[in-house]
């Protein structure tokens, strides 16, 4: 199982990035799927993430910013991301759990200059 992050970049605040994780391995249909970042000198922190049952649940920090979604066909989760600000900036990684096993992206650096 692989899972391969893309899309980060640098924007200036305001502006918008889409994210991509592609997921290799049969593990995507019954995985569950999330971004965390991790900004430097502080803990990854949860994203957004779909919690089941199609509900999704996002970080207080970027409700109403931050649209996480999926698409089954192509084995790839999503995060639109919109009106960045600086607080943004950190390495964003995708996350697949199935059953007991956890995977992990590589990580996508984002950077939000003022």
């Amino acid at each position: 199982v692989q899972l391969q992050a893309s899309g980060g970049g640098l924007v200036q605040a305001g502006g918008s990035l889409r994210l991509a994780c592609a997921v290799s391995g049969n593990i995507f249909s019954s995985a569950v799927m999330a971004w965390y970042r991790q900004a430097p000198g502080k803990q990854r922190e949860l994203v957004a993430a779909f919690t089941g049952g199609g509900y999704t649940d996002y970080a207080d920090s970027v409700k109403g910013r931050f649209t996480i979604s999926r698409d089954n066909a192509k084995n790839t989760v999503f995060l639109q991301m919109n009106s960045l600000v600086p607080e943004d900036t950190a390495v964003y990684y995708c996350k697949a759990r199935q059953y007991s096993y956890t995977y992990w992206g590589q990580g996508t650096q984002v950077t939000v200059s003022s």
